[in-house]
């Protein structure tokens, strides 16, 4: 597996599990039913921010979203936001992006990272975030519309670089 840039090349490959991911409402807050070019900006950052792809060969695993968690003073912290398509999962790819984007936090001069909007029912990103050194802050309750487990938390998670 390699982590690297994402061109706009990729966007066709990523938009079918950004759908994907989105439709099943279990992870991300993001408008439902957008084609591709109406999601294309809420995935393919811009400067500062990054978007980077995970790839075996020519095959898209997965993808990482990256740049400051808010402009002015609270630039010196990043966020990010990550997809693993689904067809891939369990293959370690959350974990390789989690950690080229942390890498990548590091190397650009930020103080930490944070995470707004981890669904609490998402246990698996919680453990893995956990695992790599992220901690929850705050859960602010019944903030998410789940599918199957209704009105749920959202985790804010930081770690410091």
């Amino acid at each position: 597996m390699i982590i690297r840039e994402a061109s706009g090349q990729d966007w066709p490959a990523i938009y079918p599990f950004f759908t994907e991911i989105v439709a099943a409402g279990e992870t991300y807050a993001f408008p439902e039913g957008m084609d591709a070019e109406q999601a294309r900006p809420w995935w393919m950052e811009q400067a500062p921010g990054r978007t980077v792809v995970a790839v075996d060969g020519d095959t898209v695993l997965g993808s990482a979203k990256m740049g400051p968690n808010r402009p002015g003073r609270g630039a010196h912290i990043a966020t990010a936001s990550f997809m693993v398509d689904p067809a891939h999962r369990g293959r370690g790819v959350g974990r390789a992006l989690g950690e080229h984007v942390l890498d990548w936090a590091r190397a650009q001069g930020y103080h930490g990272m944070q995470f707004n909007a981890v669904v609490e029912t998402n246990t698996a990103a919680v453990r893995l975030w956990q695992a790599i050194g992220f901690e929850i802050l705050a859960t602010v309750p019944e903030t998410f519309e789940h599918p199957t487990h209704g009105r749920v938390g959202l985790h804010v998670m930081y770690q410091r670089l």
